[in-house]
């Protein structure tokens, strides 16, 4: 086995190599006065395919990202640990953990630690169910492995490699002791967990609805206030509001280095267009009193998503993103004019453009919703159009079509995340 990922690794790195000449971050702005004691990048959903050299390209920039970041850095400047949470390949051969392998072997520095997870989605159970022994082979660690970085524990449970079963009742014995061990040693500190499914009813693609969580270890891990989890497998972008919970823990979705989807109106999986322009990690810090530093960064624009400080993950009295805060503290966007910049009426269709809206919170508008109604005010259709809220870019116009007769009116609203609407733009076909 290792001597076959080293050969696979050692052709695939000639290949990542050529085409990721001249690939390099740049470090966002930070006027903050945080002081790190430890830095860790976090990524999931890579989905690593041989000679696709983009989603190569996406692993490296992680690196080089978090390297960018430390060398800016006031007073620490350390990249420590790199977490990959599953679904490193795309279907789980042998050839593609090499490929992300190679990746990783031409970016990273001696002072970070590699940790990453197989998950029984795309990295195994559907083919090669030598997963776990390829992980171990690139890691250098056990497939499930408890490991300390500067005083910080960090636990990963990848999946089984059994039939039907996604995790074994080993593990959650496994996992029970390990979590004692780590906060026997210091209760105070947080603890960073990571498996590729969200806990059900936590972070935005948890619910039965979404169908990206699990139970399994759920009622293990609300024993321990401390914990921060990271989970991915939804692709759910890492900057909506929703993807930040705390309750008995605190949980963070990681959205995803290869496409977004999303959950819209209780139907799934949603793929607006341009959903394939994604690349999104966390860049995380802590700093001496505990408080953790989650910044959410695009990678095609180096530019940050959203930042969230957890002041103290083990203070189970003090939560400031559970679902109600969250909520509480979002307000609905506002469009500048209430006006179309351009609107046509031909053969049955309307045709029109306008600005986008602007938030009004920390957060992007989430979509763009048009209803249509009758001259006795009665909804005769409903559509929508996702903003381009996983990246920095998000529209700046939107255009789009309705079928509408003369009596009807069109009503334009923006959306946040929550459901929250601006005032509409309102038009009456004549």
């Amino acid at each position: 086995m290792k001597a076959l990922i080293a050969l696979l690794t050692a052709f695939y790195t000639v290949f990542v190599g050529i085409f990721s000449i001249g690939l390099t971050a740049e470090a966002p702005t930070d006027n903050s006065d945080f002081e790190p004691v430890i830095r860790f990048t976090v990524a999931s959903d890579t989905h690593t395919k041989v000679f696709v050299p983009e989603r190569t390209k996406r692993i490296q920039k992680t690196f080089l990202m978090g390297y960018a970041i430390a060398e800016e850095s006031k007073t620490y400047n350390k990249l420590d640990a790199a977490l990959f949470v599953g679904d490193v390949t795309d279907r789980g051969f042998y050839n593609q953990f090499a490929d992300f392998n190679a990746a990783v072997k031409t970016v990273k520095k001696d002072e970070t630690q590699l940790l990453a997870v197989a998950a029984k989605s795309h990295d195994s159970g559907m083919h090669d169910k030598k997963s776990l022994d390829a992980i171990e082979c690139l890691t250098g660690m056990d497939s499930d492995f408890h490991t300390v970085i500067n005083g910080f524990h960090f636990i990963g449970i990848s999946t089984c490699q059994t039939d039907d079963v996604m995790y074994e009742e080993y593990q959650r014995t496994w996992l029970k002791e390990e979590l004692d061990k780590a906060s026997k040693d210091d209760p105070s500190k947080p603890i960073f967990l990571m498996h590729h499914e969200h806990v059900s009813g936590t972070v935005y693609g948890s619910t039965e609805v979404d169908r990206w969580g699990t139970e399994y270890f759920k009622d293990i891990i609300s024993q321990y206030p401390q914990i921060v989890d990271f989970s991915g497998h939804s692709h759910y972008p890492l900057n909506d509001p929703r993807s930040i919970w705390q309750g008995e823990f605190t949980a963070v979705g990681t959205g995803a280095l290869n496409y977004a989807e999303f959950t819209i109106d209780g139907e799934r999986p949603i793929h607006p267009d341009g959903y394939k322009d994604d690349a999104q990690i966390w860049v995380v810090e802590v700093d001496k009193n505990n408080r953790v530093r989650l910044r959410g960064i695009d990678l095609l624009t180096d530019s940050v998503l959203c930042e969230y400080i957890v002041n103290n993950p083990a203070d189970a009295q003090k939560r400031q993103y559970t679902p109600e805060q969250q909520e509480a503290k979002t307000s609905a966007p506002q469009f500048e004019t209430l006006k179309f910049t351009k609107i046509e009426q031909k053969n049955g269709e309307l045709n029109f453009t306008f600005d986008a809206a602007k938030s009004t919170d920390d957060y992007p508008v989430f979509l763009y919703r048009f209803i249509v109604y009758d001259k006795d005010g009665n909804e005769i259709s409903s559509s929508y159009i996702v903003d381009k809220n996983w990246t920095a870019n998000c529209y700046e116009t939107i255009t789009n079509s309705v079928t509408a007769s003369a009596g009807d009116t069109l009503k334009v609203y923006a959306e946040n995340a929550y459901g929250m609407r601006s005032e509409p733009l309102i038009y009456t076909v004549k």
